[in-house]
């Protein structure tokens, strides 16, 4: 089992940037695939990005492709969520998640470690 920690969520401004950082302590996943979700109030929980264990292969979900870029150093950890030009609607709790194996990298039940998730909130 991993245990995650996100850091890096804050109050910006729409138009603003946040860069997320989730950390690991316990066994390494550097053969994990990574991914970040988010949930905001009073809605499901949805997939945000996600990459592979090498960093050669990464996902977006649409809402956040051209905005958002996720990035890990070599296979190791901290994977990092750089957002970019901010809207409102990016407010949510923001969540790491580490999965062994590829493949449905959208589905969250597939993971099986979680952070305790930093809340990003965008005001307009």
């Amino acid at each position: 089992q991993v245990q995650l920690v996100e850091s890096g969520g804050g109050l910006v401004q729409a138009g603003g940037s946040l860069r997320l950082s989730c950390a690991a302590a316990g066994r390494t996943f550097s053969t994990y695939l990574m991914g970040w979700f988010r949930q905001a109030p009073g809605k499901e929980r949805e997939f945000v990005a996600a990459i592979n264990w090498s960093g050669s292969r990464t996902y977006y979900a649409d809402s956040v492709k051209g905005r958002f870029t996720i990035s890990r150093d070599n296979a190791k950890i901290p994977v990092y969520l750089q957002m970019n030009n901010l809207a409102p609607e990016d407010t949510a709790v923001y969540y790491c998640a580490a999965k062994i194996g590829g493949g449905d990298y959208y589905d969250g039940d597939k993971y099986a470690d979680w952070g305790q998730g930093t809340q990003v909130t965008v005001s307009s």
